[in-house]
């Protein structure tokens, strides 16, 4: 069975071509492009897909496109899922936790785990043993922490990420890259301490464009995952299919 998951989140498009489960192929793109999907389903023959939106939505037409001869199923509120969401508000639930989530029951089935998407927000959720999903946090993520602070106080400069010596700041420019990112940094360091104090053998799995930075800094063993969200589509189309 050849299934190819696709992503289209705030920033990148990206796809994965799975066969029995195993991930065979990857592509991204900076905005969408149905040429691209196309000539990626036809030459890997894909035989269902899933996709999932969180930016812009496409347009009909290229999701009929996309659907002529495979089995097309559009990630919702609706769509039944391989482990039990307990979250209150399900219609508002970001496609991409919920995707991450899935992954992280592929990979760790009977075990306690919190998946940590860290891109455009950082988001932490907890998957339990019992394949109970009971929520997490929302938090701005590196870029829109650094983006906030010219745009809300006066006087402060545009910033962009970098390397940071030491624990503080010698200049503005220095001060605001220590705050931005060690913040983001400790921020996420205390939330995996808290909650491995109250989850036994809690499994900390990690993705999202600045994983890179926070799994080289952190002081925990955790798995970094830049796949977790296709894998986990790929699990919830298989799932249904």
């Amino acid at each position: 069975m050849i299934n190819l998951a696709i992503d289209i989140g705030n920033t990148r498009v990206k796809a994965g071509v799975f066969n029995q489960g195993t991930l065979i192929a990857r592509a991204a793109w900076e905005c969408w492009s149905l040429d691209a999907v196309l000539t990626l389903a036809t030459n890997h023959r894909a035989e269902n897909v899933i996709l999932s939106e969180v930016g812009s939505p496409i347009s009909d037409g290229d999701r009929a496109s996309i659907a002529s001869g495979r089995r097309l199923i559009a990630l919702n509120a609706g769509t039944p899922l391989p482990f039990r969401n307990l979250y209150a508000t399900p219609q508002t639930l970001g496609k991409d936790r919920v995707a991450a989530v899935a992954g992280a029951l592929a990979r760790f089935l009977g075990q306690n785990c919190l998946v940590i998407d860290a891109g455009t927000c950082i988001t932490y959720d907890v998957l339990t043993a019992d394949g109970d999903y009971l929520g997490g946090n929302i938090s701005p993520g590196i870029g829109l922490r650094f983006r906030a602070l010219p745009v809300f106080t006066a006087g402060l400069p545009i910033v962009e990420a970098g390397e940071t010596a030491g624990l503080v700041g010698n200049s503005t420019e220095t001060a605001i890259r220590h705050g931005v990112q060690l913040g983001a940094l400790w921020e996420m360091q205390g939330a995996i301490e808290a909650m491995q104090q109250h989850w036994e053998r809690l499994n900390v799995l990690l993705t999202g464009g600045d994983a890179e930075y926070f799994a080289k800094n952190l002081k925990t063993r955790i798995f970094a995952s830049p796949d977790l969200v296709l894998e986990g589509l790929n699990k919830i189309l298989t799932y249904n299919v």
